[in-house]
């Protein structure tokens, strides 16, 4: 590669991290902050010899480990190996997800913007923008990693040593970096940001599920699913660094094999050409919801599709998970086959209502994305031929918020079917029926449905800051899923609009809960409507 291809990549750096600095800081903070102030908490919670001993044995089971990966520590264990254990799939995954947000945003939406045209049409090297997103990114996951390590040293975690502190935060940068790399790959292959945003998604998907099932089934196949590298740092024991030098060779081969490909595209345009449009519109292309759903109709398929498979790849390991006689044989003399079956059901609802908190959250990201492109499709010029005809303001909102409603329900129920029709036919000496596991599915809909109405509501009233509405997932996944582990308050854990809900499908639902719940997501909407019909389509 020419030097002259590259001119101006310094430029652009300062650029970009200029221009994404307050997003930068908001995830430094947020992962950093998460593992001090967990690491700071560990000591109280797994101090004592008996907490310690109860913690092991659980992070032992096959619903943890499927979870969570295997526990990796060695006697005399410690604090920090439990806390290892407990964060280091569960980091990692936040870091490969920060990782796509940014390598997408500094390629592909760029593009999309008419930015990256405008930029090369001065003293710009044609690979500078792509190489500019490469230095970015390497200094993002650089400095959150060296911000995690000192917050895991000054936690006085209890065996959280200098040589495991390094390998953990610099592992968590390689591991979200090598991502980024493959996120950079995607975005080279597609012609816009959203493609490359739902192919890096489901990438980290299909390597996320191939980990779990791997490290429940034999963890020797881990090493081929790519993510479960990060399992294999054994940290705080051997601080072994073959993953971390694997994850950089990785890298720089996806790297150069991202700048070869680039090479040979045009800009705004990528390596896969679009097929061509009909000549004339199709009989069901008749009005605004018809086009939004021909536009999305890939990537609904792809939520609705790869969510069934989440919950069928979830469901596949009932039969291990809740048979806890081939675990402790001896349970099963003492207790007798009755009260083991009895406790086996216990095990597959309690793992059920985890697996039902993970499957509403992660339907709640493609409603998300399609009611918050309301206004900035609005904002790109977009939806100037509907204002253009006599398509009322109504009509348009309840387009977005219709297909928003449609998905997130039908990715949501069949995640929870797939995982019980899955879960009953691995279970066949001890099934659980099949309308008691669905309980989580109608026991979450209606957080679902507040959720969307927040974001209509943002929507519509305060456009600038619609965006804000992506904290209540995240911090809905952050409360519920390891609150528990961390014991966060009560209080903290019912925050979100998921944790309102109660133990479900262990326990019947709660009618009443419902029905307020559904009550307030409607009149949010209702409100959302009123502010978006009021309020002049240019503000944002």
């Amino acid at each position: 590669m020419t030097a002259s291809k590259l001119t101006g990549t310094a430029a652009l750096l300062k650029l970009n991290l200029r221009h994404d600095r307050f997003k930068i800081l908001y995830w430094c903070i947020g992962l950093a902050g998460l593992m001090t102030a967990a690491a700071a908490k560990f000591d109280s919670l797994y101090g004592s010899t008996k907490a310690m001993n109860a913690i092991i044995a659980t992070l032992k089971t096959p619903a943890m480990v499927s979870l969570l990966g295997p526990f990796n520590g060695t006697k005399p264990y410690t604090v920090a190996m439990v806390y290892a254990s407990e964060m280091m799939v569960f980091m990692g995954l936040f870091a490969a997800m920060m990782n796509l947000y940014f390598a997408v945003h500094a390629t592909r939406s760029q593009e999309d913007d008419g930015t990256t045209e405008l930029l090369l049409a001065h003293a710009v090297g044609r690979q500078s923008p792509l190489v500019a997103a490469v230095w970015e990114l390497l200094l993002i996951n650089l400095g959150v990693g060296v911000l995690e390590v000192l917050g895991l040293q000054f936690s006085g975690m209890t065996g959280a040593v200098a040589a495991g502190n390094w390998l953990f935060g610099l592992g968590l940068a390689a591991f979200g970096f090598m991502f980024g790399m493959f996120a950079l790959g995607f975005s080279q292959i597609v012609n816009n940001a959203r493609s490359a945003t739902i192919l890096s998604y489901v990438f980290l998907a299909i390597v996320f599920i191939a980990r779990m099932g791997t490290d429940v089934q034999n963890t020797k196949y881990t090493w081929w699913t790519i993510f479960g590298w990060i399992e294999k740092m054994k940290l705080y024991t051997k601080n072994d660094w073959t993953p971390v030098l694997l994850m950089v060779v990785l890298s720089v081969v996806i790297g150069l094999i991202t700048l070869l490909v680039a090479t040979r595209r045009d800009i705004g345009a990528g390596l896969v050409a679009p097929r061509n449009g009909r000549r004339q519109a199709s009989i069901w292309l008749r009005g605004p919801l018809t086009l939004l759903m021909r536009l999305d109709r890939v990537s609904t398929a792809i939520w609705i599709i790869g969510l069934a498979l989440l919950g069928a790849s979830y469901g596949s390991i009932f039969g291990t998970v809740g048979d806890i006689v081939k675990t402790n044989p001896m349970m099963g003399k003492v207790l007798g086959t009755t009260a083991v079956n009895t406790a086996n059901k216990a095990i597959i609802l309690g793992l059920s209502n985890k697996l039902s908190i993970i499957f509403v959250v992660v339907a709640s990201i493609p409603p998300l994305i399609t009611l918050l492109k309301l206004n900035t499709d609005d904002r790109k010029g977009y939806l100037e031929a509907l204002h253009a005809k006599p398509v009322s303001r109504l009509r348009l909102f309840l387009t977005y918020t219709g297909q928003a409603l449609v998905v997130c329900t039908l990715s949501f129920a069949l995640a929870v079917y797939s995982m019980a029709a899955t879960g009953n036919s691995s279970m066949a000496h001890m099934p659980v029926s099949i309308g008691q596991l669905m309980r989580g599915f109608i026991g979450f809909w209606p957080s679902l449905l507040v959720v969307c109405g927040i974001a209509a509501l943002l929507v519509g009233a305060l456009p600038k800051f619609q965006s804000v509405v992506w904290i209540i997932p995240v911090y809905g996944v952050l409360s519920l899923y390891l609150g528990a582990l961390i014991n966060l308050p009560k209080w903290a854990q019912h925050i979100s609009p998921y944790g309102w809900v109660n133990l479900v499908p262990t326990h019947a639902v709660n009618w009443t809960t419902f029905t307020w719940m559904t009550i307030l997501g409607i009149a949010l909407f209702i409100i959302g409507y009123v502010c978006y019909r009021r309020r002049d389509l240019t503000m944002n």
